[in-house]
């Protein structure tokens, strides 16, 4: 069995709001030498295969098709072997 890694972000030039209310809070707490806040997304698929090609395909699939809008994010992934 295999397992994606999936890592979404906004794309840079993007504005982050929910970055920027971190990075103020934090500032308030403190911790002045935060200069900036990015929040992305972590996602985990698990897939019954060991075919490393067909799920790193399927994974692209997923990506591209549902879980990042690609005029305002980037993503990329890893692959690993679960037990």
């Amino acid at each position: 069995m295999l397992k994606a890694k999936i890592f979404v972000q906004l794309k840079a030039s993007v504005l982050d709001p929910q970055g920027k209310a971190v990075s103020n809070s934090l500032h308030s707490l403190g911790y002045t030498a935060v200069s900036e806040t990015r929040i992305s997304k972590y996602i985990e698929i698990s897939f019954e295969s060991d075919d490393r090609a067909t799920v790193m395909q399927q994974t692209e699939e997923i990506c591209k098709n549902l879980l990042a809008n690609p005029n305002t994010e980037t993503y990329h992934f890893e692959l690993e072997q679960q037990n």
